[in-house]
C-alpha cells in the first residue's frame, strides 16, 4: 500500500538532513539511490538496476547509472558537476535500450541538486536537495500515485493492444481457444494493470514469473494457476505453508479469479511475449482502450461480422456530455458554495444509474463512469475547502460512494464482456488513485466488494428489464453494431425482424435501428399517443403529436451513435412515424461526422449521434459539422426532426407521383442481359470494324459515372430493328442468343419469360425526346450535383434518373442550393456519397407552388446563364466543372445568380431572401412540406420481402 504525502514528506525531509551532513568523500551513489526510494516506500533493489551496460549511439559501451525499464533513467555525478552535461550522457544510451526501456522521466543528480525531465509532456525542474520534501509530489511515478492524461493514439495503448495480440495469437496457435483463453487474458490484464498502478507491489507479477519460472516457459501456467487460486483466496483463508513470494499478493475478490481453467501449455516464446507485456507500464494504459485491445485479438472477418467499431474516448464524450454531464457540470456549478445542496447532488449521483444495451468491451460505461466519479471528487474538494490542508480529517471510504454497481450492460460476445467487467474496476482503481493523490492518503476498493452488471446476452431477445428495473435506470447509451439492413446474416435478421415485427416496412432498417426500438418501449408507456386533430396519420408525414400523461412514462434518457443512414431515405419514414407515434421526442443530435477509433485497422464511418427520450426537453441541442473531420457547433432549436433539423417533424414515405405538379421523374432502362448488349470503345470498334452496318443500331449508354466524367460505353439498341437486317449481323446475333441463354438461366421467371425478346432491354424507360438527366449517385464534394438536359439518342441506364419534358425552369430549380439543402438532408447515401431517389427525394421536394410568372422566367433566364457558362469549357466534363477546387468562377457566379433567382421564387410561399445556413432552408421547406402535404391521401410504407 503507497504511503501517505504525509509520511512522504517526513521521510523525505529526514533524507535531506542526512545527506547532506554526507562529505563528498563519503557519499555513495547506490546507497543515496536506496535510501531515496526508501523515502517513497518502494524497494530500489526490486524496480530499479545500477551500471546497466549498454552501447551507445557511438557504438561504444555505456554504463547507465540507474534504470527503472519504462520508467526513469537516472545519471548522478559528484558534488558541483554540470547538471546540464550530466543529462545529455543519458540520451547516448537509448539507442541501445529496447523500446519497452526507454523511460519516460530522467532524472540527474550530484547529491546536492536535482533535475528531472518529463520526455512526455517536455516539462523540467530543479530544486535542492533540502527543497525534496515540497517537490516530493514530482515523483509520484515513484511513490504509486502516478495519474495520466490519456490522448487519442496514445502509443502506449497500441503498444498494449500489439502485446496482448501477441499472446493471444501463440495461446490459440496451440490450441488454448475458446471461453478458457478469454478468461485468462482478461486475469492476465487485470494482473498487468494491477502491478503498476498499486493493487499489487511494484513490478510484483513481473518478478513472480521472471523468478519462478523457467526459461522454457513450460511451468509458466501452472505457476498462473497459483497465483489466481491465491488471488480468489482471502488472508485468513490461506495456508500458513504458503509460499510466502505468493502470499504477498492481495486478495482480489470479485468473481475474477474464481472459475477453475486448463493449465496452459507455454513455451518459451510465450514466456517472452508475456514478459514483453509486463515491461510495459501499464498505469499508462486507459481501460477505454480495452475495446481496442479486443479489436486487435479479432481477425478481420469476425470484426466485420459482429459491426464492431471500437471508439476513441473524445466521440464518447460528444455523447454522455450533452445526455448527462452538461447538465450535472452546470448543477454543480450552480450548487457548489452551499453545503447543504451539495450532500443532495452527491446523493443524486449516488442514484444514478445507466445502461449500454451493446455495451462490448465497455468503452462507454468506463467513461460514464470516470467523468461521474470527477465530478464526485470536485464535490469533494467544494465540501472540504483546502483538501489536501484538511486531509488527515478525511474519512473518504465514507465520503466517496459513486460506484461500478451503478452501470449496467448487455454484451452479446462472451470474451467483450468480461473485459467490460473488468475495465470497470480498473477505471474504479484508476479514479481512486486520483483521490489518494488528491487527499494524500491511499484510497483503495480491494478486495473488490461491489461489481457492474455486465450480461453476457443478446440484448433483441431479452428483456431489459431484467437486467435493470425500469424506474432503476436513468440513462441509456451506447455504440449499437453498425449494420446494413442488406447486410445482416440469418441471425441478425432474425433478430432484427422479431423487433420490428409490429413496424410496417420493417425490413427496410438497419439493426441499429432494432435498439432504438427496443429503448423507446422500455421508455415509453404501452398508450399510444392520439394524433393532434386536422394531422394526418404518422406512417404518411410524421405530424405533431399529443404526447401521454408524463406520469405515466419514464424520465429515462437514451442516446446512441448511429450510421447516419437511420436519419436518411426511406429509413426515416419507417423507423421515426413508429417512434414519433410512440411520444418519442429528440433532445440532442450531433449531424453527420466521421467517426474514427482507437484501434488497429481503423474503422472510419459516417455517424450521427441522437439523444431521446420518451418526455419533451425544455432545450434542445443541434451539433453542427462545417467539416465532417472537424469539430462541431452548437446551435439551440426549437424542434430537433428525424433528419436532425430545426424542423416540424416529418416523416417522409416513398411516393410514386410528386407532391406538385412537376413532370414525373423515372429510373433509366435496365438491360438484364449479362453484359451481352453493352459494348466498350474497343468492343464497339471490334463490331464495326467486321460489320459496320451495327453502327445505326448501337448508342451511348450512360450511369451516373460516364455521365459525370463524360466517360463513352455503349449499348445495342434493336428497338424496331428488321429482322432482316438483324440476321445479316452475325456479330450481333450472337450477342442477342446471349441474352437469351442468360434469361433463360434465371430461376426468376419474369426474367425468363424476357427471353422471348432478347432484342430488347429487360426495362425500357427511355424518354422520346430531350430529357433532363440526374446521376443516381455523386460526390457528397459537390456544392450541386451534376445536372444536363441529354438528347433522347443516348440510353440512360438504372444509374441516372430521367426527367422527360423537363424545362429550363425545372432544370433551375433541380440545380439551386434551395435543392440541394433538401438532397442533404434526406436522400439516402452511399458512403457519404449522394443516392438521390425519386420516392424520397424528388416526389417529396416541396417546389415554388406560388411563384409567379416574372419569378420563373427569372429562373430561366438564370438558368441559361449557368449553361452558357458550362458552355464555356467544351473540354471539360462534368466532373471537371464541379470539383469544389477546379469550378470556374464564371460558373461560381452563374450559380449565384441562379439561387438568388430560386430563393425569391419561394417568397410567395414564406421564405426569406437570405438563408443562413441549409438547416435555415430545410427548416422552411419541411414548413411548406407540410402545408402542401396536409390535404394529400396517407402514404403507407411500402411492404417488404422478408428473408426466411
Amino acid at each position: 500500500m503507497p504511503l501517505s504525502w504525509n509520511e512522504i514528506k517526513d521521510r523525505a525531509l529526514a533524507f535531506s538532513r542526512e545527506w547532506a551532513q554526507v562529505e563528498s568523500e563519503d557519499a555513495e551513489a547506490k546507497s543515496f539511490w536506496d535510501d531515496f526510494f526508501n523515502v517513497f516506500g518502494v524497494s530500489r533493489r526490486r524496480t530499479a538496476s545500477f551500471e546497466r551496460k549498454v552501447k551507445k549511439i557511438d557504438d561504444k559501451d555505456g554504463y547507465i547509472d540507474l534504470l527503472w525499464k519504462g520508467v526513469v533513467l537516472v545519471e548522478h555525478k559528484s558534488r558541483g558537476k554540470d547538471l546540464d552535461r550530466a543529462y545529455q550522457q543519458p540520451r547516448d544510451y537509448f539507442p541501445g535500450l529496447k523500446d519497452v526501456e526507454l523511460p519516460r522521466y530522467i532524472v540527474v543528480s550530484d547529491f546536492a541538486r536535482f533535475r528531472i525531465y518529463d520526455l512526455e509532456t517536455g516539462e523540467q525542474h530543479q530544486f535542492p536537495l533540502q527543497d525534496l520534501h515540497k517537490q516530493v509530489r514530482r515523483f509520484a511515478f515513484i511513490a504509486g500515485y502516478q495519474t495520466h492524461t490519456y490522448k487519442e493514439q496514445d502509443p502506449i495503448n497500441l503498444k498494449a493492444a500489439e502485446r496482448m495480440g501477441r499472446l493471444y495469437d501463440r495461446l490459440k496457435v496451440i490450441g488454448y481457444d475458446g471461453h478458457p483463453l478469454q478468461v485468462l487474458l482478461v486475469r492476465v490484464l487485470f494482473c498487468l494493470f494491477a502491478e503498476d498502478t498499486g493493487i499489487f507491489e511494484r513490478a510484483q507479477f513481473m518478478e513472480y514469473l521472471t523468478q519462478r519460472t523457467g526459461a522454457d516457459g513450460s511451468d509458466v501456467g501452472t505457476r498462473l494457476a497459483e497465483l489466481f487460486q491465491v488471488l480468489n483466496t482471502p488472508d485468513e483463508r490461506r495456508m500458513s505453508t504458503l509460499d510466502e513470494q505468493l502470499a504477498a499478493f492481495p486478495y482480489v475478490n470479485g468473481a475474477l479469479f474464481g472459475e477453475f481453467l486448463p493449465i496452459a501449455a507455454f513455451d518459451s516464446a510465450m514466456r517472452d511475449a508475456l514478459l514483453d507485456a509486463c515491461a510495459l507500464d501499464w498505469s499508462g494504459i486507459s481501460p477505454a482502450i480495452f475495446g481496442g485491445l479486443f479489436q486487435s485479438v479479432m481477425d478481420d472477418k469476425a470484426r466485420r461480422n459482429l459491426g464492431a467499431h471500437y471508439t476513441s474516448e473524445k466521440n464518447i464524450l460528444k455523447l454522455i456530455g450533452p445526455l448527462f454531464l452538461d447538465e450535472l457540470r452546470a448543477e454543480f456549478e450552480r450548487i457548489k458554495n452551499t453545503r447543504a445542496r451539495l450532500q443532495e447532488f452527491h446523493n443524486k449521483l449516488r442514484s444514478l444509474s445507466f445502461l449500454d444495451p451493446a455495451c462490448g468491451c465497455g468503452n462507454f460505461l468506463v467513461i460514464a463512469y470516470r467523468e461521474l466519479r470527477l465530478l464526485e471528487l470536485d464535490v469533494l474538494r467544494a465540501s472540504t475547502g483546502d483538501a489536501r490542508s484538511q486531509s488527515l480529517a478525511l474519512d473518504l471510504h465514507g465520503f466517496l460512494s459513486v460506484g461500478v454497481d451503478q452501470f449496467y450492460g448487455i454484451e452479446i460476445e462472451e470474451f467483450p464482456s468480461q473485459i467490460a467487467q473488468v475495465a470497470l474496476w480498473l477505471i474504479d482503481h484508476q479514479m481512486n488513485l486520483k483521490v489518494s493523490e488528491e487527499f494524500g492518503q491511499y484510497f483503495a476498493r480491494i478486495p473488490l466488494t461491489s461489481s457492474p452488471h455486465i450480461v453476457n446476452g443478446n440484448a433483441l431477445r431479452l428483456d431489459w428489464e431484467a437486467v435493470v428495473p425500469r424506474e432503476r435506470l436513468s440513462y441509456i447509451l451506447g455504440n449499437p453494431p453498425f449494420v446494413g439492413a442488406k447486410f445482416m446474416d440469418d441471425a441478425q435478421r432474425a433478430d432484427a425482424q422479431a423487433v420490428f415485427a409490429d413496424i410496417p416496412g420493417g425490413g427496410l432498417l438497419d439493426f441499429v435501428a432494432a435498439w432504438y426500438v427496443k429503448a423507446a418501449r422500455f421508455v415509453s408507456d404501452s398508450v399510444r399517443p392520439e394524433p393532434v386533430e386536422g394531422q394526418v396519420e404518422p406512417t404518411a408525414h410524421a405530424a405533431t403529436f399529443r404526447p401521454a400523461q408524463d406520469s405515466a412514462r419514464t424520465p429515462v434518457r437514451c442516446a446512441f451513435v448511429s450510421t447516419n443512414s437511420i436519419c436518411q431515405g426511406e429509413q426515416v419514414g419507417v423507423l421515426w412515424s413508429w417512434l414519433l407515434a410512440r411520444g418519442i421526442r429528440i433532445h440532442f443530435a450531433h449531424r453527420t461526422f466521421q467517426w474514427r477509433n482507437e484501434a488497429r485497422g481503423v474503422a472510419a464511418v459516417h455517424c450521427v449521434i441522437i439523444g431521446f427520450g420518451a418526455q419533451d426537453a425544455p432545450q434542445k441541442m443541434l451539433y453542427d459539422y462545417d467539416d465532417i473531420r472537424g469539430e462541431p457547433h452548437a446551435v439551440a432549436a426549437r424542434n430537433i426532426n428525424p433528419y436532425l433539423v430545426d424542423a416540424p417533424d416529418v416523416g417522409l414515405s416513398s411516393r410514386r407521383t410528386p407532391i406538385c405538379p412537376v413532370p414525373p421523374i423515372v429510373f433509366g432502362s435496365m438491360p438484364n442481359d449479362g453484359g451481352h448488349l453493352l459494348l466498350s470503345d474497343a468492343e464497339r470498334a471490334e463490331l464495326l470494324t467486321t460489320e459496320p452496318d451495327a453502327e445505326p443500331w448501337i448508342r451511348p449508354f450512360l450511369g451516373s459515372e460516364e455521365f459525370i466524367k463524360d466517360l463513352t460505353r455503349w449499348c445495342l439498341w434493336l428497338v424496331d430493328i428488321p429482322p432482316a437486317v438483324l440476321r445479316r449481323l452475325s456479330m450481333v446475333m450472337q450477342r442477342v442468343e446471349g441474352v437469351r441463354t442468360h434469361r433463360l438461366r434465371s430461376p426468376r421467371a419474369t426474367t425468363m419469360a424476357l427471353a422471348e425478346t432478347p432484342t430488347l432491354f429487360g426495362e425500357i424507360r427511355q424518354p422520346s425526346a430531350e430529357y433532363l438527366a440526374i446521376p443516381k449517385t455523386s460526390s457528397e464534394r459537390r456544392s450541386y450535383i451534376p445536372i444536363a438536359m441529354v438528347a433522347d439518342t443516348v440510353v440512360a441506364s438504372t444509374e441516372l434518373f430521367t426527367i422527360n419534358g423537363a424545362r429550363l425552369f425545372h432544370y433551375g430549380v433541380l440545380h439551386s442550393t434551395m435543392h440541394m439543402a433538401w438532397v442533404r438532408t434526406v436522400c439516402g447515401r452511399l458512403k457519404s456519397d449522394f443516392r438521390y431517389s425519386a420516392g424520397i427525394v424528388y416526389n417529396n421536394f416541396p417546389w415554388p407552388v406560388d411563384a409567379t410568372d416574372k419569378h420563373k422566367d427569372a429562373i430561366e433566364t438564370a438558368a441559361q446563364g449557368v449553361l452558357d457558362a458550362r458552355a464555356k469549357f467544351p473540354d471539360a466534363s462534368l466532373a471537371d466543372l464541379y470539383d469544389p477546387r477546379t469550378m470556374p468562377p464564371e460558373l461560381v457566379r452563374a450559380h449565384q445568380a441562379l439561387d438568388r433567382a430560386v430563393d425569391a421564387a419561394y417568397l410567395p410561399s414564406g421564405g426569406k431572401k437570405s438563408y443562413a445556413s441549409d438547416a435555415e432552408r430545410v427548416a422552411f421547406l419541411f414548413d411548406l412540406y407540410q402545408r402542401l402535404t396536409s390535404l394529400l391521401p396517407v402514404v403507407r410504407p411500402k411492404k417488404t420481402r422478408q428473408k426466411t
